[in-house]
């Protein structure tokens, strides 16, 4: 499946070599002003991010956890360049998001939970339709299209029908296969497996692996699902209120913070609860920005 990835683009062997990191989040800070409908009650302004900053390493897979309005989706669209910080400095392979958009959406592709397409279009059209818009078209373009759908779970006949006519799970999984058609050197990923059974969600997991290990994908993960933090991540960064509370990999917190907790053997879940108060399992899936 990586082969097929890689027989059209190979952009991370050469894009960037002289960063150790992919991206750089250095003192960002977002705010949002809610006005009051009407222009009755007060205007309340929203710190969804506040004074952020670390690093994601070339390949590696950074995870982030928050609860929803901790920010999480915020930096990923500062990251993607749908938003631009207020205060502070992004850059990715030494590109700015300020000043560098086109270069950047160049390496990156963004997977999130409200996945738009074309639902009178079947997958592999939508996923053709994508590919165009990156120069690439043929036969060669349909036999890749229907083998990522075919890895992902996708039988052939599904891979036909107006997308409108599948699953939410399934039509997440085709948001998935169209990123990660376009080989980006960067794969931001905001809640993807959200929506999916338990056998879809380990396709999309080791389908995950499988490109950063092939093709030399830097990934940032965020998510809400414990055990896939700790199945994928390198390290894992932990938000809370707009603020970056610990970054570490998932041993090194539990071991940092277990001593606080009083226990030798914490799971990632008591130490997020530790430092933040919230458990995931608490919030419904939604946006913070």
């Amino acid at each position: 499946m990586v082969a097929l990835l890689e027989r059209h683009h190979q952009p991370a062997a050469s894009i960037g070599t002289e960063f150790e990191d992919a991206a750089v989040v250095d003192g960002v800070s977002k705010r949002f002003v809610n006005r009051p409908l009407f222009r009755r009650g007060p205007v309340k302004e929203v710190h969804a991010v506040e004074n952020v900053s670390f690093s994601v390493r070339r390949n590696e897979i950074l995870g982030i956890l928050g609860a929803n309005g901790s920010g999480k989706s915020t930096l990923i669209r500062m990251l993607s360049t749908l938003l631009i910080p207020d205060e502070g400095k992004i850059t990715v392979f030494g590109y700015d998001v300020r000043r560098d958009e086109a270069e950047i959406k160049r390496l990156i592709n963004r997977v999130s939970v409200e996945a738009s397409f074309f639902k009178k279009l079947s997958p592999w059209e939508n996923l053709a339709y994508a590919l165009r818009l990156y120069g690439r078209s043929g036969p060669a373009v349909r036999e890749e299209a229907f083998a990522v759908l075919k890895r992902l779970g996708i039988a052939a006949d599904k891979a036909g029908e107006p997308l409108e006519q599948l699953s939410r799970g399934m039509q997440q999984k085709v948001a998935i296969a169209r990123a990660l058609l376009t080989s980006p050197v960067l794969l931001l990923l905001d809640e993807p497996t959200t929506g999916l059974d338990p056998r879809s969600k380990q396709d999309v997991q080791r389908f995950i692996h499988e490109l950063r290990d092939g093709h030399d994908a830097t990934i940032l993960l965020c998510t809400h699902d414990m055990h896939e933090a700790e199945a994928l991540c390198d390290r894992v960064a932990m938000l809370h209120d707009g603020r970056l509370v610990a970054l570490d990999t998932v041993d090194g917190l539990k071991r940092r913070f277990g001593a606080e907790m009083g226990a030798s053997d914490p799971t990632l879940e008591e130490v997020f609860i530790h430092l933040t108060g919230r458990s995931l399992d608490d919030d419904e899936e939604g946006d913070d920005g």
